[in-house]
């Protein structure tokens, strides 16, 4: 059944982006795969995320992942492969993402919302094509699990990985790096642009030509502000992601969708309790 894109893709990423968040904000994951050996924590995050691409170069890595700096991944690839395997990565993650849903739930995780949640969350993100998805593409070759909590922290990690394959694309489209959308979402938001997030670390003059070229294009001013052209075109990539991230959703009916937005709603904002935006 068809709908329409942009308002389904939007609230149900508001409400399954926080599941799909666990590994970046709570400590069970990144406790799982230091026990493997990792050095740190981006040695977990790339062994981890990059898992289900196998072991492929870090050049490969870096051009599907497209938002770090040059030489960032190659400093944890391939060295984490001398350390684990893809399995391994994929497991320890799973289970640290599985333990904090338990615990952020309590006794809400053997409840049946969470358990029609996670039905039909599998569902649609098991049903989306993979062409042009390669991180999507990646993870669909993994078991489907069948714990209610894995169930709904794989789902979670699907969508979130094809949502994510897309904005790529979209990005792509309108000529806009890595480092230049971390800008601009940084001033959209009011903060300084380079010292938000993953690009705050890189080299000033490295910056201070990424702004300079947002700069040339209209898209930012003099103050480090966006300027009208670069929110038009900000909302632009979103709503095009917004778009590409529906097809999954066309898997459910308009009865399982509404279904699926009541029983995320029950649960969800005890994960935002974990400190995730919502």
């Amino acid at each position: 059944m068809e709908h329409t894109p942009g308002p389904v893709a939007r609230r149900l990423f508001d409400l399954v982006e926080p599941i799909g968040l666990l590994p970046f904000v709570v400590d069970d994951p990144n406790e799982e795969l230091m026990a493997l050996g990792m050095r740190n924590y981006w040695d977990g995050y790339f062994a981890a995320r990059a898992a289900p691409l196998g072991l492929v170069p870090a050049e490969v890595v870096h051009a599907v992942f497209y938002n770090f700096a040059d030489g960032e991944v190659a400093r944890h690839l391939p060295w984490v492969w001398g350390v684990t395997t893809p399995a391994a990565a994929i497991a320890a993650r799973d289970r640290g993402c599985v333990r904090a849903l338990r615990r952020l739930l309590g006794d809400a995780a053997e409840g049946p919302d969470v358990a029609r949640a996670a039905a039909l969350l599998v569902r649609a993100a098991t049903s989306a094509p993979t062409s042009g998805r390669p991180m999507y593409a990646g993870l669909r070759t993994l078991p489907v699990p069948t714990d209610t909590l894995h169930l709904l922290w794989h789902a979670a990690m699907l969508l979130r990985e094809h949502r994510g394959d897309g904005h790529v694309a979209a990005l792509v489209t309108v000529g806009i790096g890595g480092a230049e959308a971390y800008m601009l979402h940084a001033m959209s938001e009011g903060t300084p642009p380079k010292s938000f997030g993953r690009v705050h670390h890189l080299p000033g003059a490295h910056l201070d030509a990424v702004l300079d070229g947002l700069r040339g294009r209209g898209l930012a001013d003099d103050g480090g502000r966006l300027t009208a052209a670069g929110a038009a075109l900000e909302q632009e990539v979103e709503d095009r992601t917004d778009e590409l991230a529906a097809p999954p959703y066309d898997a459910l009916d308009d009865a399982e969708l509404a279904e699926l937005v009541r029983c995320l709603e029950s649960f969800v904002p005890a994960v935002r309790a974990a400190g995730l935006p919502g």
